[in-house]
């Protein structure tokens, strides 16, 4: 027994040591990719010596005597603290993530290679100006040149990820800068999905009225009805397929309703107590670890520049210079159409155009597959767009037989000067010279805020596409390629785009609400980004006669649901103090204890609160309750809650309370019926995921913001060191917007915010102040890889100073590349 206990003691000691030996192994392996910020290093393709500061948060502060060394710089720093970041950007654009991730990424691949993004980059190199030319060589220099640093002096492969997945790192080239620019245009619109989700309810409800409840317009100007799908394409019939509830591995583009987001809004002069413009701006994208923005100062020729950047592109995207304040939000330009392409019926090479048959553009491309055989996929082109796979985004429910579906999108163009826009505006000294700068902006469509010494303004960049009057769907529906007016005319001119200079009211801003009431086809679109957070922005800015900075970083952080305060008097208003006396512990009793605490909530989406959970869990199960019956599996693409649609019910607009009745039941029941029963359904779902103390609940324990690493997140003990989780406050609908998943499993964590925050002062412009949402290093052992999350997650910010003398004093490290 005693031989046995020491054989078990040694095979046990053994086994520690082991575990210890691998653990310091796999640690001194991935510690040797940690950047050294202190350091001198000569390198080629520089015209003079360049000095990179380290800020205490990480920030580096590039200062170049020519604005060619300053990108070079820029493209050092991106490759050294987020070099995995910027290499599964580009592989992802080119399609060529099933080299290293085998059949998992294939579905992606397959659709990147279709758009064929990255081709139209390398056409588009040569349409850049001069000095973006010169900008995008000199940052590819820069990257490279820590490419040859890695290689040279064995760091690690310059990321932990490439130890686990290996693969050869290319040379950046100028085109992959532009391709990632095209990339995040994909992620930043959603019409694609929203014209084949209203084509595949519209054959479910052939009720045009019931349609405009459950996908409603943003109020304002009406639209001329149209016809219901099942007219324009007869012969479809309703027989959906389940939903797909979870995503891709390394999606290209993320689920309905998770698309560009954003907040901005700026005050002049005379709505400023300190006597100089302000401007404030969020950008929102989909939350990970590391977050994809990276803060950045460069030292031009025009002068110095600050702000958020995203690794692979040589732009301060938002922030500010020493004369000008620039953010951005999304514009929500109907920028997407799908046609329906008719086949040849003789010939399958061939679809129908105004003018007859005419052949595909047709080409084979080849997808490397680790440790399969590769599979060819044949691109087809019509002269609408790439035709896409018939299983993507749902399309074989909504394209007739003997038809194929084709994209015309306005980043599919070998002429995007998207990347020119971004240098100009960066170098511009004045709103007029950055608003003429946005000439060249393609896509995505932004609206752009602005600020210099005494004038603000909006305007919205990126092409629109000018469509036919008489366009069979106005754009709102997939629709035949082979019609002359259904067909994009060209781009609308850029006069067209909406534009607010110098109003007389002194403050601009969007929330992504609708921008203009202009009638198709200058009505920029019909499915607005919001039109919940702009009421409580309003509130805001008029509640002030002169506004602060920190007025402007408390508007930013407001965590007030404008749709709590508006839906809860609706659905409650015959459950409020109604009940019956009921005994403790029955559904009764829950019920009346959950409306007592939503009756004296003031719809603050406090994380500390249980209310935000009661009621998002309320309406949740409501709008669950009220389409389910029409709508059956289709009701799973409606992942999230529709304020407007809940508001057209309770108040019957236009006969919108028919919703509440149950067709397949023979009770008619009323709306107050329903809500009673989602209420009792919400409270049993939170019983089974958080239990039955209401008092005790925390919004923020369900509303946890996921930084998750989008390849190790899922990896067993390894997510536990590279995904950041943090309990936020906030929601779908407020200021400081945490947009929730929809997911059936955990509908409320927060995947979609800020990941950038920045007020700029210019009254005081070193006050000025920013943060992201994780960190400045891509690398997990870093202490930047989560040091600004936890500032960032209490609605703190860092300093965004130009004064490169503070930088220095709170150094810690300096870089100096020199000249060989």
């Amino acid at each position: 027994m005693a031989l046995v206990f020491r054989w078990l003691l040694r095979l046990v000691t053994f086994a520690i040591v082991l575990a210890v030996l691998g653990t310091g192994l796999v640690y001194y392996l991935a510690s040797r990719s940690l950047p050294v910020y202190d350091k001198s290093m000569p390198v080629a393709g520089i015209t003079a010596d360049i000095e990179i500061i380290r800020d205490n948060a990480g920030v580096p502060h590039i200062m170049a005597l020519s604005d060619r060394d300053a990108f070079f710089g820029l493209g050092y720093v991106h490759a050294q603290d987020r070099l995995w970041q910027m290499m599964l950007l580009r592989r992802t654009v080119q399609g060529r993530l099933s080299e290293v991730f085998g059949t998992r990424t294939v579905e992606t691949d397959t659709l990147m290679r279709r758009l064929d993004l990255y081709p139209l980059a390398v056409q588009s190199v040569p349409h850049q100006d001069a000095a973006t030319l010169d900008a995008l060589e000199a940052y590819s220099a820069g990257i490279n040149a820590r490419l040859e640093e890695i290689n040279r002096g064995g760091k690690g492969r310059g990321a932990p990820e490439f130890f686990m997945f290996s693969g050869p790192l290319a040379p950046w080239q100028p085109a992959d800068s532009i391709a990632i620019a095209k990339l995040m245009a994909f992620q930043l619109t959603g019409h694609l999905r929203d014209e084949v989700l209203r084509a595949r309810t519209s054959l479910l409800i052939p009720d045009q009225a019931r349609l405009r409840d459950i996908l409603p317009d943003m109020p304002g100007a009406a639209v001329a009805a149209l016809p219901g799908y099942a007219s324009l394409v007869p012969g479809l019939h309703p027989r959906f397929a389940p939903e797909r509830t979870e995503q891709a591995f390394l999606p290209a583009s993320p689920p309905r309703g998770l698309a560009g987001a954003s907040n901005a809004w700026a005050a002049d002069a005379s709505r400023s107590a300190g006597g100089g413009t302000l401007l404030a701006n969020d950008p929102h994208l989909g939350l990970t670890a590391p977050t994809i923005w990276y803060l950045a100062r460069l030292q031009l020729t025009t002068g110095g520049v600050i702000g958020g950047t995203i690794p692979g592109m040589p732009l301060i995207m938002v922030g500010r210079s020493e004369r000008l304040g620039w953010g951005m939000t999304t514009a929500y330009v109907d920028d997407q159409d799908l046609y329906l392409e008719e086949l040849n019926p003789d010939n399958p090479e061939e679809y129908r155009t105004p003018d007859g048959f005419k052949r595909f553009v047709t080409r084979k491309s080849i997808i490397t597959i680790k440790d399969h055989e590769p599979a060819t996929v044949t691109l087809r082109w019509t002269d609408n767009g790439p035709v896409l796979p018939r299983a993507t985004y749902n399309l074989e429910d909504i394209t007739p037989p003997g038809h194929v579906a084709a994209l015309a999108w306005t980043a599919l163009s070998g002429e995007d000067t998207s990347l020119t826009a971004g240098i100009g505006l960066m170098m511009a000294g004045s709103v007029e010279e950055a608003i003429e700068a946005g000439r060249n902006h393609v896509a995505p469509a932004q609206n752009l805020t602005l600020i210099d010494e005494d004038t603000v303004a909006m305007q919205m960049i990126g092409q629109m596409p000018s469509r036919d009057p008489a366009h069979q769907s106005l754009g709102r529906f997939p629709s035949f390629g082979y019609m002359a007016q259904n067909r994009w005319q060209g781009m609308l001119p850029y006069s067209a785009n909406p534009a607010f200079l110098a109003p007389e009211g002194g403050i601009v801003g969007n929330t992504n609400n609708k921008l203009t009431d202009a009638p198709f086809p200058r009505h920029v679109s019909f499915d607005w980004g919001d039109s919940q957070r702009v009421q409580r922005w309003q509130t805001l800015m008029t509640g002030r006669q002169v506004h602060t900075r920190d007025s402007f970083i408390e508007a930013q952080l407001d965590t007030v649901s404008v749709t709590a305060r508006t839906l809860l008097p609706l659905i409650g208003r015959d459950l409020w103090y109604t009940g019956e006396a009921a005994p403790e512990g029955t559904p009764e009793r829950q019920r009346q204890r959950a409306l007592a605490l939503l009756a004296d909530w003031n719809g603050e989406m406090n994380e500390h609160l249980p209310e935000p959970l009661l009621y998002a869990a309320w309406v949740r199960a409501l709008q669950e309750r009220l389409i389910r019956d029409d709508l059956g599996t289709l009701a799973d693409a409606y992942r999230h809650v529709e304020p407007l649609f809940i508001e057209r019910v309770y108040r019957d607009v236009d006969g919108a309370s028919a919703w509440c009745d149950i067709i397949r039941s023979a009770v008619v029941e009323t709306c107050s019926d329903i809500a009673r029963l989602a209420l009792d359904d919400a409270l049993l779902w939170i019983d089974e995921h958080y239990g039955d103390q209401l008092e005790s609940l925390r919004w923020g324990d369900a509303h946890q913001a996921l930084h998750d690493h989008p390849v190790l997140g899922d990896v067993p003990l390894l997510r536990y060191f590279v995904n950041i989780h943090q309990s936020t406050s906030g929601g779908d609908n407020t200021l400081m917007r945490g947009r929730t998943s929809g997911d059936p499993d955990a509908p409320f964590e927060n995947v979609h915010a800020a990941g950038y925050r920045g007020v700029y002062d210019f009254a005081d412009p070193d006050s000025s102040v920013f943060i992201t949402a994780t960190g400045q290093s891509g690398h997990f052992l870093s202490r930047h890889y989560d040091d600004l999350g936890q500032l960032w997650r209490r609605g703190e910010y860092i300093p965004m100073s130009l004064d490169v003398d503070l930088a220095r004093a709170a150094s810690t490290g300096i870089t100096r590349l020199t000249k060989p």
